[in-house]
């Protein structure tokens, strides 16, 4: 088949996915155009105007369907290319913008949530990488929907669940070489993700002071990506922590980041916003054990003896809750009582390429229409 693969926002894991979807199913002919993931409103906004006026010959050649991420204007897009317009289409949903938790200063625009739906009501298959993205979906279309003043169409929640399903990206099948890697006798920590205020590094920090007052013994790696602006915490943080800091920063190469985590006790996530936890899962399968709350997508891949308690308490009582929990862990490994890292190869590529292969060679036989 010819396909056309669309990802607007190619951030590290669109990236990761696309890049991995195209080796996985090499039988079929891609032709794959991308944008930055810089400047995210014009990214979502304007993505239709510069690939349907700029690309638009390369968008008319003659494709067999469409694969396209949630950050497209897939609606837009058919409207600007005719050709797109009878293309039966799948569209990929790493995240929805409907369950993003808002800084206090930001304004809660509604165009990005309108493509979302607008894209989703375009499409003839709609994938979520967790149950979690799929409900809170569909449950923010509802909300806005009821927002809207009249001539709302009956049963659009309903339809856009009928086309839709669950597909996680998948974790490279290199994550689950054999390891052997030696870990050190003391609790070593991770937390890898990006230096943002929807990753609550906050909460994380807070725990990790506790942990300092009550004289746990403990290292942490601080990874992930930082942009230009970094949280002031960040740097109070790695004076309070000079005595338990291991890596600072991002690390680049693929190998030595790999080894970090397999020299590493546990991963640690505090996210408010998580659609699938890619960064957790690649630890987990690289020999850590996660320590992450029991919301967002994270109950889905593990038992609940790996979260810890969140409930509707505040941030300190999270943070205690988290402290707890990695107090505990450092008195196992003092008596060599660790709990085992669960499973997480049912999340491969290995695992996950036939049901890939499955609903992508299912997608010219899809109707169009809505």
């Amino acid at each position: 088949m010819r396909i056309l693969l669309l990802s607007a926002y190619d951030a590290v894991s669109h990236r990761q996915w696309r890049e991995g979807l195209v080796t996985a199913l090499p039988e079929h002919d891609w032709t794959v155009l991308t944008l930055p993931p810089h400047y995210f409103r014009w990214r979502i906004r304007g993505n239709s105007l510069v690939w349907g006026v700029g690309a638009r010959a390369r968008l008319s050649r003659d494709y067999d369907c469409l694969v396209a991420t949630s950050m497209v204007d897939l609606a837009g897009l058919r409207g600007l290319v005719p050709a797109l317009a009878h293309l039966p289409a799948l569209v990929y949903f790493h995240e929805n913008q409907f369950a993003y938790p808002l800084r206090e200063s930001a304004h809660a625009g509604i165009e990005p949530q309108v493509i979302n739906l607008y894209s989703a009501l375009a499409a003839q298959q709609l994938v979520f990488n967790s149950d979690y993205n799929r409900q809170s979906f569909l449950a923010g279309v509802r909300a806005l929907l009821r927002k809207m003043p009249d001539a709302v169409p009956a049963g659009i929640p309903e339809q856009l669940g009928v086309k839709s399903s669950v597909l996680p990206v998948p974790l490279a099948n290199d994550w689950f070489e054999p390891q052997g890697t030696a870990k050190p006798d003391e609790l070593t920590i991770v937390w890898n993700h990006r230096w943002e205020y929807d990753k609550a590094p906050d909460i994380f920090f807070q725990a990790l002071r506790l942990l300092v007052e009550r004289k746990v013994p403990f290292r942490v790696h601080i990874l992930g990506q930082a942009f230009r602006t970094v949280p002031a915490l960040f740097e109070e943080m790695r004076d309070t922590l000079k005595n338990q800091l291991g890596q600072w920063g991002r690390v680049e190469d693929c190998g030595a980041y790999r080894q970090l985590l397999r020299q590493s006790h546990v991963v640690v996530s505090t996210a408010k916003h998580d659609f699938q936890g890619l960064a957790v899962l690649e630890a987990v399968a690289a020999g850590c054990i996660p320590v992450i709350p029991d919301r967002l997508a994270y109950p889905e891949w593990f038992a609940t003896n790996y979260c810890y308690t969140t409930g509707s308490g505040t941030d300190e009582q999270e943070a205690r809750q988290l402290a707890d929990k990695l107090a505990a862990l450092a008195m196992q490994l003092e008596h060599n009582r660790l709990p085992p890292v669960p499973g997480v190869s049912f999340l491969s590529w290995s695992a996950l390429q036939q049901k890939y292969r499955d609903i992508i060679s299912r997608l010219p036989e899809l109707p169009i229409g809505y």
